[in-house]
């Protein structure tokens, strides 16, 4: 679709807007997440007079206008055409980011050229695949999967985990240890296409429809930490009668302009319903439950918001892994893993911004990720961080509403940071204190991991 514009007036989606001056308008959308909009809505009270529209307003187009709305609601030839008038809450190109497929090839790329980043030691060993059907595999074998076939061959302990590219909430993740359990994992989602209904708590997928799979190794010694003990309202158990759960990290991510990176630090721990074990096989070679390896929260039913804890509220509890004793979480420990946190989030950006092909970010848009880490016991005998952070995913649009009614204040403070980083100085005020905010530094619960100009001061 070509673009006309001149001095006096734009043209875009088919509508002629001549530019006027009035207050800011906001445009406001969340038919999917309500509690996104009302969280939308109460950040926008604190900059004062804003008209809060739910669709966009008709010509002429006001000096300043906000799409902070759903991706799919969003007018993004708008947010091209008008850099200076129009802000919007999500990049239009960032593939590179939130499809796992993309992600992996441009981390991978990254490391190469930069084998020093932190990177390399943190993103787990990732194959990308692309295929329909089970015997697909056969070809693999002999191309893209073929040193994993030498390991599976020549380790039968290790185990991978399959990941579908662009599936979310624990669809389609499975793990296996071998060529064969891998087949049978394909010839289970053909057998599921076939299925004309699938059950609620089913997580298969349609290959034929997603096609693009990430193959990773699993990180087996995962830190673990028994989620009952962290309860402030329940009875702290003897150290004897806790079981060790596996937990990921989600952190809030705010990317504004092109490009500065914030990480929340009010970081959540979200916790499996089940104690961990290592991953094994029956006898009669059974599917593996994965609800013990798992730690999505639409998985989670069971465990409810029991499951969903501040990464703060762990100290002081009991590490229930590692071979190392008693020993408990401590504040410098959580401190280190944080910071872990932010300088992959500063590499991971740097990688996804070298592929301009799926990540393009603008001046005039900003965005909200859910990031997720696993934090993992470090190598034995080597210097360096007790724990291991291990990045697993970026997602766009992220389930907030699953955080629970006991830690819905976290988000609401989210929110707020993000009216005072993203939207004030647009809306006309905070610009000089934000540009004065130096990497490594944390305002409003917010830690700068990066600050980079991407193709010059206009952005793309």
């Amino acid at each position: 679709m070509s673009t006309e514009f001149n001095d006096c007036s734009r043209s875009y989606s088919g509508a002629r807007y001549t530019v006027i001056t009035s207050r800011l308008v906001a445009l406001v959308s969340w038919p999917a997440a309500p509690l996104t909009d009302s969280l939308v809505r109460t950040a926008l009270t604190n900059i004062g007079e804003v008209e809060i529209l739910q669709s966009l307003p008709t010509p002429p187009l006001p000096p300043k206008l906000l799409q902070w709305t759903a991706y799919d609601s969003i007018d993004h030839s708008l947010t091209a055409a008008e850099p200076n008038r129009v802000l919007s809450s999500a990049y239009t190109i960032r593939k590179a980011l939130i499809r796992k497929h993309f992600l992996a090839r441009c981390t991978r790329s990254y490391m190469l050229k930069h084998p020093q980043s932190i990177l390399t030691t943190s993103v787990p060993r990732t194959w990308d695949i692309e295929l329909c059907f089970a015997h697909e595999l056969d070809e693999l074998w002999h191309d893209e999967l073929w040193d994993l076939g030498e390991e599976l061959e020549t380790s039968p302990g290790k185990w991978y985990i399959l990941k579908p590219g662009m599936a979310d909430a624990g669809m389609g993740i499975r793990l296996f240890n071998s060529k064969d359990s891998l087949r049978d994992i394909f010839e289970e989602f053909e057998g599921h296409s076939d299925d004309e209904e699938a059950e609620s708590n089913d997580t298969s997928v349609i290959t034929s429809q997603l096609r693009h799979f990430v193959i990773q190794e699993y990180i087996a010694t995962p830190l673990l930490i028994d989620p009952h003990e962290t309860m402030p309202s329940s009875h702290v158990k003897a150290a004897e009668q806790l079981r060790g759960h596996k937990f990921h990290l989600r952190t809030y991510v705010v990317a504004s302009g092109a490009l500065r990176v914030y990480m929340y630090r009010r970081i959540l721990a979200l916790f499996s319903c089940e104690p961990y074990d290592f991953p094994r096989r029956g006898n009669d070679k059974s599917s593996i439950s994965l609800l013990p390896h798992l730690t999505n929260t639409s998985l989670q039913i069971r465990l409810g918001e029991e499951g969903v804890h501040l990464f703060d509220e762990l100290i002081g509890r009991h590490i229930l892994s590692g071979n190392e004793g008693d020993l408990i979480l401590l504040e410098p420990d959580v401190a280190d893993i944080k910071e872990q946190m932010a300088q992959i989030l500063a590499d991971i950006f740097k990688a996804a911004a070298e592929h301009p092909v799926y990540f393009q970010p603008l001046p005039n848009a900003f965005e909200l990720y859910g990031v997720d880490f696993l934090v993992s016991h470090g190598p034995c005998g080597l210097r360096g961080p007790r724990f291991q952070v291990n990045i697993l995913e970026v997602n766009a649009e992220p389930a907030i509403e699953l955080t629970g009614r006991r830690l819905t204040w976290i988000l609401e403070d989210l929110f707020k940071s993000i009216q005072i980083v993203c939207i004030a100085p647009f809306a006309g005020g905070g610009s000089d204190q934000i540009s004065s905010w130096k990497v490594r530094e944390v305002r409003y619960n917010m830690q700068k991991c990066l600050d980079m100009q991407v193709r010059g001061a206009t952005g793309w």
